[in-house]
């Protein structure tokens, strides 16, 4: 009986996986797209609240330690294979949660994607400029998007299941 289990538990992983897999191929199309297009810092306007640009991040989240020594590079990407490897655990753990289960691919999807690009080029490659009235929020990508929605849904996961335990 423990093996059939095993074997609903493994194949209800694949949705999953597979939308992580969707949200990796569209970042890393965009980023190849911006490298083959745009040298590092041009811009395109293209509404008055939004730009394309080319942005090379060393660090992390809002260039957190980009002015590191280099060391970051390997930390974070250490740290993303690790988040990774821990999600595919808890995407097999919880299948039948899919609020969870979503959260977690967005943010399988968008670690990988990063993680690619540490290990190719040393650097993540951001290209979405959000600015209002002289205001710029840091640039960003796909994969931190899609780490973003994921986050989001955890907490409302979390939420959700807080509220259903009263």
């Amino acid at each position: 009986m423990a093996k059939i289990g095993f074997q609903k538990s493994s194949s209800a992983v694949w949705p999953w996986l597979g939308l992580a897999l969707l949200l990796l191929i569209a970042d890393q199309f965009t980023k190849v797209l911006i490298l083959g297009y745009y040298q590092h810092g041009d811009a395109t306007y293209v509404t008055s609240f939004f730009n394309i640009v080319r942005v090379h991040n060393s660090g992390a989240a809002f260039s957190f330690l980009a002015s590191a020594s280099g060391w970051q590079r390997w930390f974070f990407t250490a740290v993303g294979v690790g988040a990774a490897l821990f999600i595919v655990h808890m995407l097999r753990s919880h299948p039948g949660q899919k609020l969870f289960s979503f959260a977690m691919a967005c943010i399988l999807g968008g670690a990988i994607g990063n993680v690619i690009d540490r290990l190719l080029h040393g650097y993540v490659i951001d290209f979405v400029d959000m600015h209002y009235a002289g205001w710029h929020f840091p640039a960003f990508n796909i994969a931190d998007s899609a780490i973003t929605v994921g986050a989001v849904c955890l907490i409302l996961d979390e939420l959700l299941r807080v509220r259903r335990s009263r």
